[in-house]
């Protein structure tokens, strides 16, 4: 079992910026994918970005030179770095660790960006 507590969350003005973070507990392979996904009203989950343990990275489309993801191995942690915040941004943000058969996810942290 694999535990993921996010953190970052909140209400941003359209132009800031918010950092989101998820530690990773349990039982945790060294070689994994991190990841944050969103959902917004109304949608399906999305990829956001993802990042292997050895630092590849992978992005949508919709947020490559906006958003920024990176890890800490020493604390398994993930990051997501996002500027230039608009409201098509807001979604409930979920953090994912995945590896082979194993899948597991965050209880999600809101996003809101409004003015």
């Amino acid at each position: 079992q694999v535990q993921l507590v996010e953190s970052g969350g909140g209400l941003v003005q359209p132009g800031g910026s918010l950092r989101l973070s998820c530690a990773a507990s349990g039982s945790i392979f060294s070689v994994n994918v991190m990841g944050w996904y969103r959902q917004a009203p109304g949608k399906e989950r999305e990829l956001v970005a993802a990042i292997t343990s050895g630092g590849s990275t992978n992005y949508a489309d919709s947020v490559k030179g906006q958003f920024t993801i990176s890890r800490d191995n020493a604390k398994n942690t993930v990051y997501l770095q996002m500027n230039s915040l608009k409201p098509e941004d807001t979604a409930v943000y979920y953090c994912n660790w995945h590896w082979s058969t194993y899948n597991y996810w965050g209880q999600g942290t809101q996003v809101t960006v409004s003015s």
